[in-house]
């Protein structure tokens, strides 16, 4: 009986943190539409202007992969929307033929820094509650 207490508790838990993320990542897919931008996308925005906070570091894709959950390929197609968009540049890593540099542009960096504070303030408001 206790075991059954056990393993409904965990998920309830587990199907509550879900919860709290789809809508926490949907009410961020609101705020941000009107930039033109996701969730998914301003999370790599995010972490590039972490990762490279100076304008011209740059970023190996390698290291946004386990930080964005997203599949390899789909970070890659995001990424490849993101250029388009002319907020990110890709370079190849001279190196290593197979990794690849991203970088923010000037227009991904003021981007990143005009939407922040609208992404803090969902996070905020969905994760104190």
């Amino acid at each position: 009986m206790a075991v059954n207490t056990v393993a409904t508790g965990l998920e309830e838990r587990w199907r509550d943190i879900l919860s709290v993320h789809a809508r926490t990542m949907c009410e961020i897919d609101r705020v941000l539409h009107p930039h033109g931008l996701g969730a998914s996308d301003f999370e790599v925005l995010d972490i590039l202007a972490t990762e490279s906070p100076r304008e011209g570091d740059q970023c190996r894709v390698q290291n946004l992969v386990g930080r964005v959950h997203l599949s390899q390929s789909a970070l890659s197609r995001l990424i490849g929307r993101l250029e388009k968009d002319g907020l990110v540049e890709r370079s190849m890593c001279v190196e290593d033929r197979r990794g690849v540099w991203v970088s923010l542009t000037r227009k991904g960096r003021g981007l990143h820094s005009a939407v922040l504070p609208l992404q803090r303030e969902v996070l905020a408001k969905m994760l104190d509650a």
